[in-house]
């Protein structure tokens, strides 16, 4: 993402992947946006962002017992940048597919990669400006 700052306010979670701590991931991201001062609807499309990355990133039918997944938030002045990783072995997901393109109207910014041991996703929400 060319326009996102890093930060050194960055808050780094590793949770189970499993549905019942996607819950965790999904209240830090609204908590986080809120401390941003985004409206409700924004929040709301970071926390369904931050749902469909973990579900392209964990495929159906893969033991989650020995599976984490690693958000990082990099908590800017008007922004929020949101990275999920999971371990590779999961195929990147399609640019075209229709939950890609679910993601990418939820957010500013969204890569993904797979770099080293990890696929990871990164997206990028800012804060509409004030009128």
């Amino acid at each position: 993402m060319t326009t996102q700052t890093m930060t050194d306010d960055i808050v780094e979670l590793t949770v189970p992947a499993d549905g019942a701590y996607l819950s965790v991931l999904r209240t830090a991201t609204a908590g986080l946006a809120a401390r941003l001062n985004f409206t409700l609807d924004e929040i709301e499309d970071l926390r369904i962002a931050v749902d469909e990355a973990c579900a392209l990133l964990l495929p159906a039918g893969r033991s989650a017992t020995d599976t984490d997944l690693q958000a990082r938030f990099d908590v800017g002045e008007d922004s929020l940048a949101v990275s999920i990783s999971a371990p590779a072995g999961v195929s990147l997901p399609d640019q075209q597919s229709f939950a890609w393109r679910v993601l990418a109207a939820l957010v500013n910014e969204v890569t993904a990669e797979g770099t080293g041991p990890l696929a990871t996703i990164r997206m990028l929400k800012r804060r509409a400006a004030s009128g």
